[in-house]
């Protein structure tokens, strides 16, 4: 009986977050339907994923790869997956070739991630895929992503070197506390005006991914496009199986 109560209450606090994500956008004039809620399921099962999307949600995320590529293949295809973090590059056909709905990678770090994705993408023939370059805007060595002061010149390499790449935007992850979560947004809307002016466009073209469960309203109403939500929906999270 405990799966089917999971279940359920997964889908009653999707419909919670959608409410509050709405009402967070209203609060600072914006609107909600441009702002991607991006379900993260890592650890949790397909039963689960499957309740949410029958349900009407068709944007979800994973961080490992393993995990990925048994899951996805067991969802409907209109899924618009999205790998978040960092992705290791001896990784990359194996996740492309297996996940063809993959929509977004959330973590471009690295020219070499850059370009392996770049030559996977092409290898398979499939549409340029659309990444975000992360961004450390915490400075803690434990996190992925580029210094801000690097981002430009990586999201112009993305521009310049890798065709069968879309650059999409920018997306950071806040401190753990989210004690300096503000500082950190307020990082990544500067990177943002960098990347913008230097590449000649609005910054309406290029999104922010910010904000998870426990900072999402405060990363919607300072400007983020794309917000990443595990256990506001899902619970908390069991790691005694984690995979890479």
């Amino acid at each position: 009986m405990a799966a089917p109560a999971m279940e359920g209450m997964a889908v009653v606090a999707w419909r919670s977050v959608m409410v509050r994500v709405r009402q967070a956008a209203e609060k600072v004039g914006r609107d909600s339907d441009r702002i991607s809620v991006v379900a993260v399921s890592k650890t949790k099962p397909v039963s689960v994923i499957r309740q949410l999307y029958d349900a009407g949600h068709r944007c979800f995320g994973e961080n490992y790869v393993q995990e990925f590529l048994d899951k996805a293949p067991q969802l409907p295809e209109d899924i618009k997956w999205h790998f978040i973090g960092h992705l290791q590059t001896n990784k990359v056909k194996s996740l492309l070739a297996s996940v063809p709905n993959l929509a977004m990678v959330e973590g471009v770090d690295s020219q070499k991630l850059a370009k392996h994705l770049d030559r996977a993408v092409s290898a398979i023939g499939r549409k340029p895929l659309k990444v975000l370059v992360q961004v450390n805007t915490s400075g803690e060595t434990s996190k992925s992503g580029v210094d801000p002061p690097a981002c430009v010149d990586l999201v112009k390499h993305v521009k310049a070197e890798c065709p069968n790449l879309e650059f999409s935007g920018l997306m950071t992850i806040g401190m753990p506390d989210y004690t300096s979560t503000p500082e950190n947004f307020k990082t990544l809307l500067n990177c943002r005006s960098a990347v913008c002016k230097s590449l000649g466009i609005a910054e309406e073209q290029c999104e922010l991914s910010m904000g998870m469960s426990g900072d999402f309203e405060q990363a919607i109403e300072m400007g983020s496009t794309n917000v990443r939500i595990g256990s506001t929906i899902f619970g908390p999270r069991d790691y005694s199986k984690k995979q890479c």
